[in-house]
């Protein structure tokens, strides 16, 4: 069951005039048959196909390369989301001074740098806090009164002696007061 249809058949014509060529096409078919070169149209055809083909393949490839960029960049986020979850859990422990070690491999959360930003503020707060002990009163009571009694007893400047020691006085009070600060 067909077998006869699948097997090729060979039909044979006879052609009851003969055919001929004339010698100028027999010339060059010849010719074309003994020289390997293309005409220049076939060359101009082939040269497009073969660009063409470039062209698929290199779009092709693009696009393949493109996707696989894809892949690495989302394997590498995932990754790089997992260890600042091991970093801010369980893996983060504590440093001197009570604050957590947020570093480690160069990686940070942006709430944690948030935290250390927020810290640094405060301190900064605190230290023009401490500037302004400078202009704490009987520290300036205490300089105006050793200054007065230096012009007006500029002879005898050892009969000043209790307005220095007052002014020793209020000057260590106001370093407890900012070593007391700096411990906060």
């Amino acid at each position: 069951m067909g077998s006869g249809q699948s097997a090729p058949t060979e039909r044979v014509f006879h052609n009851e005039i003969p055919i001929s060529f004339s010698q100028d096409l027999v010339n060059r078919l010849e010719d074309n048959l003994s020289t390997p070169d293309t005409t220049p149209e076939r060359q101009n055809t082939l040269d497009n196909h073969v660009r063409a083909r470039i062209q698929a393949e290199l779009a092709r490839l693009q696009a393949e390369e493109v996707h696989v960029r894809e892949q690495i960049e989302a394997v590498l986020e995932r990754e790089n989301l997992d260890r600042e979850k091991a970093l801010s859990g369980a893996g983060a422990g504590e440093t001197e001074g009570g604050r957590e070690d947020t570093t480690s491999g160069n990686v940070s959360s942006s709430a944690l740098l948030q935290g250390d930003l927020e810290e640094v503020q405060k301190k900064v707060e605190r230290f023009h806090v401490r500037r302004q002990l400078d202009n704490h009163p009987k520290v300036k009571d205490a300089r105006d009164a050793v200054l007065q009694c230096y012009q007006a007893k500029t002879n005898t400047p050892l009969d000043c002696i209790d307005s220095v020691e007052q002014f020793k006085r209020s000057v260590a009070e106001m370093e407890r007061q900012f070593v007391d600060s700096l411990r906060r």
